[in-house]
């Protein structure tokens, strides 16, 4: 990735956020070019935030809009880290919706701890879900999860056209900068290491094989055999512990529907 897609990314932004708003049902309240009043007074460190007139929003310039979509935006997410295409996507989000909750929708799509911060263990994490997948499959499971979350909102009704046709078009510009590098597709000769398809079998499989464990106990208390690490508990407790471990994971793995 080159820090170069930053003007790009913002252009597309500026494409996206119209001119001076200042709409009843929106929650940004006055808005321009997408920076709120909010943001705004807290970029230029004006406390409370309505101490900032409307009208410094109104005559906000695009060159100090783009400073701020920068700061708080871009790095946040660390957009010069991130691959091609996924960087737009994932910007374009946090401008949208927030950095913080933008980046653990991602977190979520490749399989890490939802922390809301990009750093090494979540780019080596997009990495390894990207030579999977590809970037394309992660670009497109993103956006649909961000018109997911926007589908829940209750102000969806009403600015819910403006942000589909907005992700939509966030969608096939990303594709479209994402398809000339070679992680576009998936990598075939990408293979997870032995050490690490275990771990990642038994890490689905914990709760079980406790159970499994904690059962074994239990029947080498009825004959007269104490397991290390059981010992002070009834062959019953042991019993009833690990139906409810195998139970409690069953019941969990189906309420998410296989997750």
């Amino acid at each position: 990735m080159v820090a170069k897609n930053f003007n790009f990314a913002v252009a597309e932004i500026f494409k996206h956020e119209g001119g001076y708003v200042d709409h009843k049902n929106d929650p940004g309240g006055a808005t321009n070019m997408g920076i709120t009043r909010r943001t705004l007074a807290s970029w230029r460190g004006a406390k409370p935030y309505w101490k900032l007139p409307k009208s410094e929003v109104k005559n906000l310039k695009k060159s100090e809009a783009k400073r701020i979509y920068k700061a708080q935006y871009w790095d946040r997410v660390n957009g010069n880290k991130l691959p091609s295409g996924l960087d737009l996507a994932l910007f374009d989000f946090a401008v949208n919706s927030g950095s913080f909750r933008a980046v653990k929708m991602l977190q979520r799509q490749v399989k890490v701890r939802q922390d809301g911060i990009v750093g090494v263990i979540t780019l080596a994490a997009i990495n390894r879900q990207i030579a999977l997948i590809g970037a394309r499959k992660i670009i497109q499971n993103l956006c649909r999860a961000r018109l997911g979350f926007l589908r829940r909102l209750k102000i969806f009704s009403t600015f819910g056209r403006g942000w589909k046709r907005r992700v939509v078009s966030v969608e096939h510009a990303s594709l479209k900068l994402a398809q000339n590098s070679p992680q576009f597709l998936p990598n075939s000769n990408y293979k997870p290491t032995k050490r690490k398809t275990i771990m990642n079998m038994l890490n689905g499989y914990k709760t079980y094989i406790m159970g499994a464990l904690m059962l074994l106990a239990a029947f080498g208390q009825m004959a007269g055999v104490d397991l290390p690490g059981f010992d002070g508990q009834s062959a019953t407790e042991l019993m009833l512990q690990a139906f409810a471990f195998i139970f409690l994971r069953k019941g969990i793995k189906s309420g998410l529907g296989g997750v």
